[in-house]
């Protein structure tokens, strides 16, 4: 049978980053929450994840949210949705499953099925049977170069029209 410490209404799972990666810390059996993981460093480090329900398992070392799973890290301007998560602490991946939505930086993804790939920062996103994965990216343009027209108008052109001879009559 669980005891108290197991089942609790705001279970804390310790993390920690080590160079720029998220590693389990302390899991500490089986636990269910209704509440809040986060980490146990500093703000600009932590993960926080929230989920109707929680779950970690020592042995395997997997994190499972389910129910409106929400996602924050700040220290790659990382927030998601979903209604299923599973953090894998020794592959260093989290699954989102069912209608995920990604925010990080302004760019967004959305798909049903989205793994981040913790060490490389990497995104892998699979659609709904027979739909798409969508993302939108802020891209930059970049500034027009010294003398460029401005929207509308001709491009300059250094070189001076000729104009057709006119024949003597």
């Amino acid at each position: 049978m669980p005891s108290a410490s197991q089942h609790s209404t705001s279970t804390r799972f310790g993390f920690r980053l080590l160079s720029g990666l998220i590693a389990a810390a302390a899991i500490g059996g089986l636990a269910h929450s209704t509440s809040t993981a986060q980490a146990q460093v500093t703000s600009s480090q932590a993960l926080t994840l929230r989920a109707d329900v929680q779950e970690a398992n020592s042995i395997t070392g997997v994190i499972t949210a389910r129910g409106n799973v929400q996602i924050n890290y700040p220290a790659r301007k990382i927030q998601a949705t979903s209604v299923q998560a599973q953090y894998y602490s020794r592959e260093q991946r989290i699954v989102l499953q069912g209608d995920v939505y990604v925010l990080q930086d302004g760019n967004s993804l959305r798909g049903e099925t989205v793994t981040y790939l913790i060490e490389e920062g990497r995104f892998l996103a699979l659609p709904t049977g027979g739909q798409q994965v969508e993302s939108i990216y802020l891209v930059q343009d970049a500034p027009p170069p010294e003398g460029a027209s401005p929207p509308g108008e001709p491009p300059f052109n250094p070189k001076p029209e000729f104009k057709t001879p006119i024949s003597p009559p």
